[in-house]
């Protein structure tokens, strides 16, 4: 896990992501969308790709992508992502992460 937390590390929004990936393309959309900047690795465009892909599935995430880390904790994927938001919790989270600014 290593690796993964080093790329996350004292980063307010990560996102791991593939290029190809239609659910990872409307995940970084919408934390976008409220004004955030996040740190976008494509896994698959990644000299390290493999082994990151490794190490997310150990943190839990299936499938490994999209993987949202805000303020340094793993949140979760698509799924939970889109939770959030539908509940009103997402922006709390990017505010509490000094992600976005109102």
């Amino acid at each position: 896990m290593a690796l993964v937390r080093a790329l996350v590390n004292e980063r307010p929004v990560v996102i791991f992501s593939k290029s190809s990936c239609c659910m990872c393309y409307t995940i970084k959309t919408l934390i976008s969308s409220f004004g955030a900047n996040p740190t976008v690795y494509e896994v698959d465009e990644h000299p390290q790709g493999k082994q990151i892909e490794k190490e997310l599935r150990g943190l839990g995430c299936k499938p490994s992508v999209p993987a949202v880390f805000i303020g340094e904790e793993l949140v979760g994927g698509a799924n939970e992502i889109m939770s959030l938001h539908l509940k009103g919790q997402l922006v709390q989270l990017l505010l509490n992460a000094n992600a976005i600014w109102l």
